[in-house]
């Protein structure tokens, strides 16, 4: 592969990228092939030593994704992530597809639960006008009470999903040192 074609399907991978940043990471490989150049190796031996430049861009983008995560923690960014770090191998899809759904289930079914603890109060009061004759005090005061364990199910929910989005941060760093070549110990 020449340097020609190397540069365009690197820039083509990268189109999701910004054009600043893709600039930046298309001087940094044309100074790659300056520098082997320089040493005597040809065009193909330097694209050769580099390695795919799909593979390459979808490294870059996967960085890229969780940095703009680990910036600002929103439910579409850490999407995002998830899937270019899916996109690395089939491996991924297999053991970090799994586990995401896993937490969104136990995370959506956290926050289901403690809303409908929380509306249970007026969920009465729509059933006592619908049907005006079953009312008791026994349920108005049942309802208070899960409408009481809702906000305390709510609050656990706002901590367990910040927790939970920041511990598959590093979870998903993790999967992608380990897919770059194993671990290493500085």
């Amino acid at each position: 592969m020449t340097k020609y074609q190397f540069m365009r399907i690197l820039e083509s991978s990268l189109e999701k990228l910004s054009e600043e940043e893709r600039k930046d990471i298309l001087q940094d490989f044309e100074e790659h092939f300056i520098l082997g150049k320089e040493e005597g190796k040809t065009e193909e031996e330097i694209a050769d030593s580099l390695g795919s430049p799909r593979q390459i861009a979808k490294e870059l983008l996967v960085n890229h994704r969780l940095e703009k995560v680990e910036a600002t923690k929103t439910t579409g960014n850490v999407f995002r992530a998830v899937w270019a770090v899916i996109g690395l191998s089939f491996f991924n899809l297999v053991i970090v597809l799994g586990p995401f759904i896993g937490l969104i289930g136990a995370i959506a079914g956290g926050w289901v639960s403690g809303i409908a603890f929380i509306v249970s109060p007026l969920l009465l009061l729509v059933s006592t006008a619908i049907f005006s004759g079953t009312f008791q005090w026994f349920d108005l005061f049942f309802s208070f009470m899960l409408s009481g364990i809702g906000f305390f199910i709510v609050i656990g929910m706002y901590f367990a999903t910040r927790g939970i989005i920041n511990g598959f941060v590093r979870y998903l760093r993790f999967n992608i040192r380990l897919i770059k070549g194993g671990l290493k110990h500085d």
